[in-house]
């Protein structure tokens, strides 16, 4: 499978800047961009739910013994 080079990413840049004008794009960077700080905030907070939760489960198993 093949990637996309510079002159393929640039010209769906251009593509993208006919269809949706500059304003428009640019409010479209700007939510995708929003979307994805709060996706990375999200799995950050199932990280340290997981550590609290092992956490847990070492005590119980080190109270079992």
């Amino acid at each position: 499978m093949q990637t996309l080079g510079p002159m393929e990413l640039l010209i769906i840049l251009l593509i993208a800047v006919v269809i949706f004008g500059t304003g428009k794009l640019a409010g479209l960077g700007g939510s995708l961009g929003k979307g994805i700080r709060e996706f990375r905030d999200a799995t950050k907070g199932l990280e340290e739910a997981s550590e609290d939760v092992k956490e847990v489960i070492d005590e119980v198993s080190e109270g079992a013994d």
